[in-house]
């Protein structure tokens, strides 16, 4: 029941918030289809092992969610860097949206 409810919640308050942020990012900085796969992919990848870790830690995903809905945690900082899809979704939400244009 816990574990449930923990994985509720940061599904609402955490995963959910991302990719609404994510989805209107990419519609504001025209993102290319490679850069819209490789975000897709990150969140495919890693929400359900955030679900998993929160329902394993409970008070993680608690202090996760309150951070990520007032701001003391950056959505970026929950991600796993060294996944190069999750950088990209990380770049993505860190720049504001800004896409690297080559010139």
């Amino acid at each position: 029941m816990l574990s449930e409810m923990t994985a509720w919640f940061i599904t609402m308050f955490v995963i959910t918030p991302i990719q609404s942020e994510v989805q209107s990012h990419l519609q504001s900085a025209n993102a290319s289809a490679e850069t819209a796969r490789q975000v897709q992919q990150c969140i495919s990848t890693h929400g359900p092992q955030l679900i998993e870790r929160a329902g394993q830690e409970p008070m993680w995903a608690v202090t996760t969610a309150i951070g990520v809905t007032i701001g003391w945690t950056a959505p970026a900082q929950i991600l796993d860097q060294s996944d190069p899809n999750c950088a990209v979704l990380a770049n993505l939400l860190q720049d504001g949206g800004q896409e690297n244009q080559g010139s």
